[in-house]
């Protein structure tokens, strides 16, 4: 569900897609959401205005959030710029760009990249030595197999029926 504020009111509809988002909570914040939601139907808004209804985004960014980021030095931060900043978090921590997709509701990876494309690295260098990484450990489990007696067989040094 998600909400716009249109001539003053505030309209329910769905997201800009129309498709639900899927956003992952790392692990170090479930215990405090989950205190946060205790109690509340499944329906219900996990946060919500003084009044108890949906937060009003000019209201919420006056009253609350631009005085919080002022207090900690970053006066200016809307609440885009943190969408922007899990993005960033997301590739950082090696999310694909598919999975930045489907978090951030773009309606094509494409979009994603466009938008992002900055924030994937370009480092060939760091590409080619995961290849080398990667055929390194195939070499390894290519050239020792562990037989049925538990014993290691080394493949270099065995012949090939016929040889």
């Amino acid at each position: 569900m998600a909400f716009a504020e249109v001539g003053g009111e505030l309209v329910e509809g769905t997201p800009k897609n129309h498709q639900r988002r899927s956003v992952p909570i790392p692990r170090f914040l479930v215990d405090e959401l989950a205190a946060h939601v205790a109690g509340k139907r499944r329906d219900a808004l996990a946060f919500t205005a003084p009044n108890g209804g949906p937060l009003r985004n000019t209201n919420f960014r006056s009253r609350v959030f631009a005085p919080a980021a002022a207090s900690v030095g970053l006066a200016g931060l809307t609440p885009h710029d943190l969408r922007h900043t899990a993005a960033s978090l997301a590739m950082a921590a090696g999310a694909n760009v598919k999975a930045v997709q489907r978090m951030l509701g773009h309606a094509s990876a494409s979009m994603t990249l466009d938008v992002y494309a900055g924030l994937f690295g370009d480092d060939l260098d760091a590409v080619a030595n995961r290849l080398d990484e990667a055929v390194a450990a195939r070499d390894k489990d290519y050239l020792r197999t562990r037989p049925a007696s538990g014993g290691v067989i080394d493949l270099e040094k065995r012949r090939s029926p016929g040889r």
